[in-house]
């Protein structure tokens, strides 16, 4: 259950979330004190408190004081899911910013004018939110709640992976300290085994930025998805590394024009740290 009348990007997505959990209908109506505290009924962004037992999520009555907080942010809280979605959907805090303290301060945290945060806006938002807005209740089946439940589910399962990432890297990854001409650099590297992700290199990006290894990590050493070696990339494309310098190395299959990363059949760790001095132009830089 919602407010009725117009409806807000933190509301929606609420419901979105509580659709992938539950596959529940929704109502949007004020609810009855008797609804408030019935635990079986899910209140979203009304009803004047956040007491997540009874699955109320109303964060109206905070204090102005309070940091940024919308309804998005308490159900994700409920469900275990914030922490990883303010590290890895940068949707959720500029979304938090214009619920709880309007389109103005939201420019002005962003650094921007008003008139290009309104630039940003997307036809597709507008119109699932009016049609949102429009609706008294939705049923499953209805094309509007499949869709809103496609985007609860995607951004649980989204967020699922990416601890289920994390959780994988802290038990097996490892961090190289190279001395190399001009300074230190160090990279994560993660050895061959049974990686239950698609993409390693996403996994160890994932990795680097939850235990807040961004300002130390210049580069990334994963399996090759598509061969028996291995990939390096540089992280966030650090500038002191540069993969095409290894692009006649004999067992470097393939290096990227731009430098941001090679495919290697070496596979020993003291071969791949090689490859990275080899690649690392801090000395040129001095």
């Amino acid at each position: 259950m919602t407010h009725p009348g117009g409806a807000h990007k933190d509301d929606f997505l609420a419901v979105c979330v509580l659709m992938a959990k539950s596959g529940a209908p929704v109502v949007r109506r004020d609810p009855t004190p008797e609804e408030l505290n019935d635990s079986q009924v899910a209140i979203v962004d009304v009803g004047g408190e956040h007491a997540a037992l009874r699955m109320n999520f109303d964060h109206h009555h905070f204090p102005r004081e309070h940091a940024p907080t919308c309804s998005i942010s308490l159900v994700l809280q409920h469900y275990g899911l914030y922490e990883d979605a303010l590290l890895f959907c940068p949707w959720l805090e500029p979304a938090e910013w214009f619920d709880s303290r309007g389109p103005n301060h939201t420019a002005k945290w962003l650094g921007i004018d008003r008139e290009s945060l309104a630039k940003l806006n997307s036809p597709i938002d507008i119109t699932l939110l009016r049609r949102f807005a429009a609706c008294t209740s939705l049923q499953v089946g209805n094309p509007l709640y499949e869709v809103m439940r496609f985007i609860g589910e995607d951004m649980v399962s989204y967020l699922e992976n990416v601890r289920q990432q994390i959780n994988f890297m802290n038990e097996h990854a490892s961090i190289w300290r190279l001395d190399v001409p001009g300074g230190v650099i160090e990279a994560v590297y993660l050895p061959r085994t049974e990686i239950p992700v698609d993409e390693p290199s996403n996994a160890v990006a994932a990795y680097i930025r939850a235990a807040k290894l961004e300002k130390r990590i210049a580069a990334m050493v994963y399996p090759d998805r598509r061969g028996n070696g291995f990939g390096i990339g540089r992280y966030e494309d650090h500038a002191s590394l540069d993969f095409s310098r290894v692009q006649d190395e004999p067992d470097v299959h393939f290096a990227h024009k731009s430098g941001f990363m090679c495919k290697t059949s070496a596979t020993e760790p003291d071969r791949l740290r090689a490859l990275i001095r080899a690649a690392c132009r801090l000395s040129t830089q001095q």
